[in-house]
């Protein structure tokens, strides 16, 4: 399963997301911080991916609201993305 991870520290990177959810016990197969393309830095928000959707669901309801460098997660299932209209 997929997890939307938002309101991240601007000093977590895609390592860091990965290890704050695996120190808790959970295989992460995959995180990802979203990143300005132009400018590199944290768009504050990432994904981490569990294969076991009962762990992800239990990673879910721990993370939501828990408290990181004075940020509070937010954290849910992710949504696929949704199509916008291209820009002109």
């Amino acid at each position: 399963m997929k997890i939307y991870v938002g309101n991240l520290p601007w000093s977590i990177d895609s390592d860091g997301l990965k290890k704050l959810f695996a120190d808790s016990g959970l295989e992460v197969e995959e995180a990802n911080v979203i990143s300005d393309k132009y400018s590199g830095r944290s768009k504050g928000f990432g994904f981490v991916t569990i294969s076991d959707d009962a762990a992800a669901e239990k990673a879910i309801s721990d993370f939501n609201g828990k408290s990181i460098e004075g940020r509070d997660l937010k954290v849910s299932e992710a949504k696929p993305m949704e199509e916008r209209p291209p820009r002109n």
